[in-house]
């Protein structure tokens, strides 16, 4: 602040020598020659009031750009260079907080919150929403907000033949002598609509009463600079409309659509056409960059992975009797329920430490056998699969497991997980019978060796006890694909045997026989 503070004064010092006052606008625009340059005390005396004013904008609008601050791209992991803007939360005119959300960033794994350094007000958008931008670009810049207060001094008034462009700006009236702030509760016009003097423009909602915000002029409607529930204070700026003298077709394009474009829905001829009858067509959709990035990495596995897959059937008798019996119990003590998560996942690392293949990976022309066991769960988001991982899993109890499961869950549908916790698994789980999968082949999660897919639970008929009766079980499919450059038949095969002898009978896993 102290840095921020001396630059004021740097370029207060520098606006306030006359030589510097060349660039002051009167009036028709034009400009004094350098010899009609007013200076030293003559300033005061040969300036009007309006040109002092005018002036002093000038002033204040050279120091708010001589201070602003950046935003720039943050780091997004080791292994990510870039992403794509996906969202911009604030716009030109916008306040902000130390550490306010301001835009959204979405990569290859993860989407980012780019974050304020300082409180400010947003100046200017240096990017466009579903540009690439890259680590330490610079997405927008803002004023800083000990610069904020001091640039929001009114610009002085003119005369209509220089102004007859410039917007209307529609603010909070005053609330009463005891109501300072209000919310805004109602926004009831739209860019590109024609308003009256009068008309509703907003409605604010104070502690004492509702307070309607009319408009101050005829005019075009351009746009709102706030959002509905945002809290304002009187005399905050809340839209802007074009005056009707200002109103033409050049700045109808210029001032309305290229700042609202994507708020007016203008139909088109094929729109036109759809709506006329029934005509077959397509539609197209950018993939998101989660969604390419998945579809390289799958490409990538089929092409670089020697992938088979071996196959077996579980009996869930026990697991789902296990589960009927203690999940009321263990919901009430860990807060979590019981669900067949923890038994997969406990079972796969007891497999894991014995079949170290499995939990190994192929580094040039070197095996790699990792000495802990991290397993990727596949967990559905808004945006596809995600696979946050389970340090140690091997050391994990039940309760932690579903803990984790449930935190990660949850993660994944607000869009919070961090790339941290989705690097670095060495297996991966995936449940497909959630979906109601009855069987299937997964693909590899590279740079991982195998991936386990399990299905859903349906009742066949088997033979069981020594005199093959034929009774009807809860039976899932399992299936694991695995890289068979480093892994054999047989130790795939033994892998999924010892998964299906510890689901089947989860009292080995919990007496750790």
């Amino acid at each position: 602040m102290a840095t921020l503070a001396r630059r004021i004064k740097q370029v207060s010092k520098l606006q306030l020598r006359s030589s510097e006052l060349i660039c002051v606008r009167y009036r028709s625009n034009s400009r004094w020659s350098k010899n009609d340059q007013p200076t030293g005390s003559s300033v005061g005396n040969t300036l009007s009031r309006e040109v002092r004013k005018s002036c002093a904008w000038q002033f204040y609008s050279t120091l708010a750009q001589s201070v602003e601050e950046r935003i720039v791209v943050p780091q997004m992991g080791d292994s990510i260079t870039e992403g794509t803007l996906e969202k911009f939360l604030k716009f030109p005119g916008d306040k902000i907080q130390v550490d306010e959300v301001v835009a959204l960033i979405e990569t290859d794994k993860v989407t980012l919150d780019v974050r304020s350094t300082n409180s400010g007000q947003i100046r200017e958008l240096k990017v466009s929403e579903g540009e690439s931008v890259v680590v330490g670009q610079e997405i927008m810049s803002y004023v800083p907000c000990l610069v904020d207060d001091i640039v929001k001094k009114p610009r002085p008034e003119s005369n209509a033949d220089d102004d007859d462009h410039v917007n209307i700006s529609v603010v909070v009236p005053t609330m009463g002598d005891s109501v300072s702030e209000g919310v805004i509760v109602a926004l009831s016009s739209k860019p590109g609509k024609h308003v009256k003097k009068d008309e509703l423009i907003a409605q604010i909602e104070t502690d004492k009463v509702t307070i309607d915000v009319r408009s101050p002029d005829d005019g075009l409607f351009v746009k709102y600079t706030v959002q509905e529930g945002e809290a304002v204070c009187a005399g905050d700026m809340i839209a802007q409309i074009l005056p009707e003298s200002g109103i033409s077709e050049v700045q109808i394009k210029g001032e309305v659509s290229s700042e609202s474009s994507s708020s007016i829905s203008v139909p088109s001829t094929s729109t036109l056409k759809s709506s006329q009858s029934e005509s077959r067509g397509e539609s197209r959709v950018k993939m998101s960059r989660l969604r390419m990035r998945v579809s390289e990495r799958l490409k990538s596995a089929q092409n670089t992975y020697a992938m088979l897959t071996t196959f077996n059937e579980i009996d869930m008798t026990n697991v789902i009797n296990m589960r009927k019996r203690y999940k009321d119990q263990f919901q009430a003590k860990y807060g979590d329920k019981l669900g067949f998560m923890s038994t997969f996942v406990a079972a796969s690392a007891r497999a894991l430490r014995e079949e170290k293949s499995v939990n190994a990976v192929i580094e040039n022309d070197e095996i790699v056998f990792k000495n802990f066991v991290d397993i990727s769960v596949a967990v559905s988001s808004p945006k596809g699969l995600v696979v946050p991982v389970l340090r140690s899993a091997d050391k994990m109890t039940f309760a932690q497991i579903e803990f984790e499961i449930s935190r990660y869950a949850k993660k994944a549908n607000d869009g919070t997980l961090s790339i941290d916790e989705m690097t670095g698994g060495t297996f991966t789980i995936s449940n497909g019978g959630t979906f109601g999968s009855l069987s299937g082949t997964p693909i590899i999660n590279p740079p991982q060796s195998a991936i386990l897919g399990m299905h859903s639970i349906v009742h066949r008929p088997i033979c069981i006890g020594p005199q093959n009766l034929i009774v009807a079980r809860p039976m899932m499919n399992v299936a694991l694909t695995y890289d068979h450059r480093l892994i054999d038949g047989r130790e795939a095969v033994s892998f999924l045997r010892i998964i299906k002898k510890n689901v089947e009978d989860p009292l080995r896993m919990l007496t750790e026989l």
